[in-house]
């Protein structure tokens, strides 16, 4: 069967990667978050609330879509090489790049970028620190997990193989289902796991979302449907996302309040037994499958083109999220001394990270095979 490269998905891959750099960048002068390096600047609330505007609206979508598009393309890859060339391709394309930003990227970043004690580095490495030492790469952890228990269940369990292709189109009634069962989940486990909080780097409270795009993305996968998803639905669901849903983002922070200092008090729609915190839940749920479905239709519709300079950039995406990190510090400390507003740093640091990751990862990280963005080859329908 002929393969055909849905450029759009490789589009939409790449434009989260982008985003994922602003997003830490945002981080880096909001001081809301976890990243490497903040700044020392204080920002004024109007700047505060763009900052973390910019903060959550990407999370509320766009690590879920990644886990959606990654489950989409698994039951390809496990049909094509089986299960134990399957398993071995896993843990060379995700396995190594951790290892590899744990072992080195990640010190080179504490301990020569920021300067931290060069005695520490012996504990890094036999105190078993680095375990905790993902950075970013902790999305290239889960995905092995996930891949793992699903090659293993499809492989063994003759359950999971019945149920694992869903033929009927996605519709409203979907995206309600959804929102709503990734609400309960997510407000449930941030009452032990609130956000912020991680366990071996990974924000737990964030992975009901993960999981259900996930396993959603490889039951689409072999009748295609995520290609399907009707185009009005998804402008529809954009609209809603950020009219309605900026309305209601603003009254949740409205009503959070602010804390004696004249920062937002976010703690409360972090996690616990209260209304913020389920109401945070579910704007965020709600948002991001909206967002996530919206995306993909658009994004179908309207950029399913060959375009030769977004497919070089796309597949020079996966490099860019392995080693944008450091890059992303050493530009955020050299511009740290500059007579620079807020704004002016945020978008210097922005413009500056994305041109040199993406510059690094063309010209050298590509030709390293391990580092390299699959284009996603798919054929029209699996079998």
């Amino acid at each position: 069967m002929s393969e055909r490269r849905w450029v759009y998905i490789d589009y939409i891959r790449l434009a989260v990667i982008a985003l994922v750099i602003v997003v830490h960048t945002a981080i880096t002068y909001s001081g809301v978050g976890s990243w490497y390096y903040k700044d020392a600047v204080t920002p004024s609330r109007f700047d505060m609330l763009l900052l973390i505007f910019i903060q959550s609206f990407s999370q509320s979508a766009f690590m879920g879509l990644l886990f959606l598009l990654a489950g989409y393309m698994v039951p390809l890859g496990l049909d094509k090489k089986g299960t134990a060339f399957f398993l071995r391709d896993r843990m060379m394309r995700l396995g190594i790049p951790t290892l590899f930003y744990m072992l080195a990227i990640n010190p080179f970043i504490q301990y020569f970028l920021l300067g931290k004690p060069s005695q520490s580095l012996m504990t890094y490495f036999l105190g078993g620190q680095f375990i905790n030492a993902s950075g970013p790469l902790w999305f290239a952890l889960a995905l092995l997990g996930f891949s793992l228990v699903y090659a293993i269940a499809v492989h063994g369990i003759a359950f999971c193989s019945r149920c694992q292709n869903r033929q009927t189109p996605f519709s409203f009634t979907d995206i309600v289902a959804l929102s709503l069962g990734i609400t309960v989940g997510a407000f449930l486990i941030r009452l032990v796991q609130p956000i912020g909080s991680s366990i071996f780097n990974m924000q737990i409270g964030n992975f009901v979302q993960y999981i259900v795009f996930f396993v959603v993305g490889t039951r689409a996968a072999r009748g295609r449907l995520l290609n399907g998803i009707d185009y009005l639905l998804g402008v529809r669901c954009l609209q809603a996302a950020f009219i309605p849903g900026l309305a209601v983002w603003l009254l949740l922070f409205f009503f959070a309040g602010t804390s004696s200092n004249n920062a937002f008090n976010i703690d409360a729609i972090k996690g616990g037994f209260n209304m913020l915190s389920f109401a945070y839940a579910f704007w965020e749920s709600t948002n991001g499958v909206l967002i996530s479905f919206g995306v993909l239709a658009v994004c179908r519709e309207k950029f399913n083109k060959p375009n030769r300079l977004l497919e070089q950039l796309a597949d020079s995406s996966f490099a860019v999220y392995v080693f944008h990190s450091p890059i992303l510090v050493a530009v955020s400390l050299w511009v740290a001394p500059l007579n620079l507003s807020l704004w002016g740093k945020f978008l210097s640091v922005s413009l500056i990270s994305l041109f040199v990751s993406f510059f690094l990862a063309n010209t050298v990280l590509n030709r390293i095979p391990v580092f390299r963005t699959k284009s996603s080859n798919l054929p029209a329908k699996l079998a």
